[in-house]
């Protein structure tokens, strides 16, 4: 049993935290090989610098086929332009909404896996202010 009463400052004080690399070399996942070079090293440097669970690289899979087919569409618009000629005249390139869906799903899919925000600052953590309602009481 420990003594009683107050502890002292000392006794209160946590241990002070040591960080140890870890003993096994960590096996991080391959990027899918039906992506583009720059594709890939970017899917390389996310895995590298954040902790993705399984779930997680079915989004950035999805990211990065997204941000493929944005490039895609975007080198098709500059060689084609952005229209074609359809059955009754001139009409919008289907390229076009095909980099807008893409562009968005990408922006989407980013967020969802909060690559987005910066790294929050060390210290003590602080939850975030709660959403204020927009009820009227």
């Amino acid at each position: 049993m420990g003594a009683r009463g107050r502890k002292g400052p000392h006794e209160m004080m946590a241990p002070p935290l040591q960080l140890v690399s870890p003993s096994l070399p960590v096996e991080l996942p391959a990027p899918p090989s039906h992506l583009s070079e720059a594709t890939q090293q970017w899917w390389r440097d996310v895995v590298r610098d954040y902790d993705l669970e399984s779930h997680h690289l079915k989004l950035l899979e999805a990211a990065a086929d997204a941000w493929d087919r944005t490039v895609t569409a975007r080198t098709t618009l500059l060689a084609e332009g952005l229209t074609v000629e359809g059955g009754k005249g001139r009409k919008q390139h289907p390229c076009v909404a095909i980099e807008r869906d893409a562009r968005a799903a990408f922006a989407r899919l980013i967020r969802e896996l909060d690559l987005d925000e910066p790294m929050p600052p060390a210290g003590r953590y602080m939850p975030p202010p709660a959403i204020r309602s927009n009820r009227r009481r």
